[in-house]
């Protein structure tokens, strides 16, 4: 299997990238919570950027099964389903133990993406109190950020019909009525490796048969460790970019 991520991982972009973020519009959300240090966290970035992820889809109001859904799908592969779904009845809301278990439940997430080969296993996953502290302020962030530039009609969606023998899967995070969004938790602004897995979202989406994409023309990014929003309209990129893009990268 390739996913997405894969494919803009081995993709040699133009100088500056096929779409350079400095073109995205950037807006920051106002938030009156600070975050610990990033080096107060004790657990990898990627496991506290999925645990955010997921758990403001689950603070959204979708159900946590469909909120954890890969972890789900990632906990079979490693033959290690009812101990996952043990996890999730521990998932309830923002207090420590549901944070603790939502980490550990995203540690399957790789059995899906990437095969069982780099599982680790997830009873060494423990976020500190810092970390804890740290998540529960991003998904408040997330809620509030769906608040204003919501409502979300479609979330953690796949793209059947559209993949390519150089795309085999890949899901996206958040659809609005008109955009397409991914959650970037990170300590960077977006590279030109996420806006290029965006677009790549964005026209996968055009093909597939989820008619929520019918008015979506913008690929946007929320980060909330830096509380910013991220949005460009697709009409101001070049035809011959996507062309590239499609041709190229996906395969079309």
């Amino acid at each position: 299997m390739v996913a997405v991520t894969q494919a803009v991982k081995r993709t040699s972009q133009p100088r500056g990238g096929y779409i350079p973020p400095k073109i995205m519009e950037a807006v920051s959300i106002e938030s009156l919570t600070k975050l610990n240090g990033m080096e107060s966290e004790n657990i990898h970035a990627t496991t506290v950027g999925l645990a955010v992820d997921y758990l403001t889809r689950f603070m959204n109001g979708s159900q946590k099964n469909e909120a954890f859904k890969i972890s789900l799908m990632g906990s079979h592969n490693a033959g290690e389903h009812d101990k996952a779904e043990d996890l999730l009845d521990k998932v309830v809301g923002l207090d420590d133990i549901s944070i603790t278990a939502a980490c550990q439940l995203v540690g399957y997430d790789v059995c899906y993406r990437a095969g069982t080969a780099m599982f680790k296993g997830v009873d060494s996953i423990f976020p500190n109190k810092p970390t804890c502290e740290n998540i529960k302020v991003m998904v408040e962030r997330g809620v509030t950020f769906i608040k204003q530039y919501g409502p979300i009609v479609k979330d953690g969606f796949g793209f059947e019909g559209a993949y390519t023998r150089k795309i085999t899967i890949g899901d996206g995070d958040f659809l609005t009525k008109t955009t397409i969004w991914d959650f970037k938790v990170s300590k960077s602004n977006p590279t030109n490796k996420h806006t290029l897995q965006l677009i790549i979202y964005y026209l996968m989406g055009k093909r597939t048969q989820h008619k929520e994409f019918e008015d979506v023309e913008k690929i946007g990014i929320f980060n909330p460790r830096l509380n910013m929003v991220y949005t460009l309209e697709v009409s101001k990129i070049s035809s011959k970019i996507i062309e590239d893009i499609e041709k190229n990268v996906i395969g079309y």
